[in-house]
């Protein structure tokens, strides 16, 4: 066995490993013209008393924001979220992405805390909110 880095010629290889092992997971993907430009997932938490909350990860490319995307993708997923038994989402964002936080104060997140410090990008730091849904 070995390990290197991901690369295009693993694209079916990965897929199949994560519709084998991640099957419990909401994960959607936005296609434009046939290419990705988004997606939006939700991780299962691996302790037992959390398996019922996982938390939310997304992103779309520059080009496609502003359209309705994200929020398609959010919905999306968090039906499926709640049709698979998740209970939680959780999610950190940071607290001067107002346009993202508001996205997810449109479908139900709540703030629920500050995380100090949490992301440092080039070498700044920045603090983040937590925010949760529920189902």
């Amino acid at each position: 066995m070995i390990i290197v880095p991901l690369a295009e010629e693993h694209a079916a290889g990965l897929r199949a490993v994560l519709d084998s092992v991640a099957c419990r997971r909401p994960h959607f993907l936005a296609l434009a013209d046939g290419a990705p430009v988004g997606w939006c997932d939700v991780v299962e938490k691996p302790r037992g008393a959390l398996r019922h909350s996982g938390v939310l990860g997304m992103g779309v490319l520059a080009a496609h924001r502003g359209r309705g995307l994200g929020g398609a993708l959010l919905r999306r997923t968090l039906d499926d979220a709640r049709e698979k038994g998740f209970t939680r989402v959780e999610l950190t964002v940071r607290v001067d992405n107002e346009r993202a936080r508001k996205l997810y104060e449109k479908h139900g997140f709540q703030v629920e805390g500050l995380c100090r410090r949490h992301m440092r990008v080039r070498g700044a730091y920045y603090d983040s909110h937590l925010m949760a849904w529920l189902a």
